[in-house]
């Protein structure tokens, strides 16, 4: 209501203003509800990166539901167990994405480009801000895999956070090329949305492609944009055999997480974007259980760092340095277990 003709979303030459994708959410929404999906229902979404995908993850929201991402390219196996384990009460999906499911349940097909040929008002809110936001499964580095989940609340603070620190405004374009399986999408999904800036998302499978990431930030004049190191790595090297053909000046933010962030690489950011850049390299760190991230630290060009930090906690969050078995606090310097506390912490 406060930006309906900003654009919302960016997909290729297709790009869907703040009124067409809150009506596209709202019809997805009450579609959603007609199947009885309201306050902690989980809806599982099987699409590809698209408008689809955030029409489905914003409709279910809207329904009140949580969203429980799945990957188009996981096995019949995984995705039985997922829906199972989860006891989802429907399956959100685009027509060319098939599954075959021991697990009975309810399929809607979503398809925003039928949606967008007919407006559709708001519906009433069916959460609060205890209820769940999201469920997404980890791994499974030991057993089977588990399903996090995550409330409203721990999400906002996240977010909100995130934009006390880093303020985004409505002329900002943040790159959305995270898998949805991974939380750190989270806030590629949902930030720009509460400052009116626009979502850019990336092809499938371009997030492996530097030429495609940057392709897509100059096209789309991206603001912010996140790796994981290693391919921040790829990336930087790719910009460095390429320095001379384009300028990246619309990049404000640079976020790294999810492994660790070595001195190698902000030095090398740092000698490819230029020590006077007004890009900012901000290293995250945080479990899937705590809502994305709980600490941040922003990389100075100037400092000669002997290994990056991890950093201080976000609003609302604590870290403590534990004795593995006392459980007391260790002192300064001492190694223990890192503990976390706080509104991040998943249900």
């Amino acid at each position: 209501e406060r930006t309906p003709e900003n654009v919302a979303i960016i997909v290729g030459s297709r790009h869907i203003s703040y009124r067409d994708f809150n009506s596209m959410s709202n019809k997805t929404a009450t579609r959603l509800g007609e199947f009885g999906v309201s306050s902690e229902s989980i809806v599982g979404l099987l699409v590809d990166r698209s408008v689809d995908m955030m029409v489905g993850i914003m409709g279910i929201l809207k329904a009140g539901g949580a969203y429980l991402p799945i990957d188009t390219e996981y096995p019949n196996e995984r995705v039985n167990y997922i829906l199972s384990d989860s006891k989802a009460q429907v399956l959100l999906l685009q027509k060319h994405n098939k599954v075959d499911s021991d697990y009975i349940l309810p399929v809607m097909v979503i398809d925003s480009e039928k949606l967008a040929e007919e407006g559709y008002p708001n519906i009433e809110n069916k959460a609060n801000s205890h209820n769940l936001s999201y469920v997404i499964y980890t791994s499974g580095s030991t057993g089977e895999p588990k399903g996090v989940m995550i409330e409203h609340h721990s999400v906002i603070n996240r977010i909100k956070w995130m934009q006390k620190s880093y303020p985004l405004g409505p002329k900002d374009t943040l790159l959305q090329k995270t898998p949805y399986t991974f939380d750190v999408s989270v806030w590629e999904l949902f930030w720009w949305s509460i400052e009116g800036c626009s979502l850019s998302l990336l092809e499938k499978g371009g997030e492996k492609d530097p030429s495609k990431i940057v392709e897509n930030i100059l096209e789309n004049n991206v603001s912010i944009i996140h790796f994981v190191p290693s391919m921040l790595d790829v990336f930087l090297e790719y910009l460095k055999e390429h320095k001379k053909q384009f300028s990246l000046g619309s990049l404000r933010y640079v976020f790294a997480s999810g492994e660790e962030l070595k001195v190698q690489h902000v030095l090398r950011f740092y000698e490819v974007f230029g020590k006077e850049s007004i890009c900012l390299l901000v290293n995250l760190y945080g479990p899937t259980e705590a809502t994305v991230d709980v600490t941040y630290f922003n990389c100075n060009s100037e400092h000669k760092y002997l290994r990056i930090p991890i950093g201080k906690p976000i609003d609302n969050t604590h870290v403590y340095i534990l004795d593995t078995t006392t459980r007391q606090l260790q002192a300064i310097g001492i190694v223990g277990e890192l503990c976390l506390s706080g509104v991040g912490l998943s249900r």
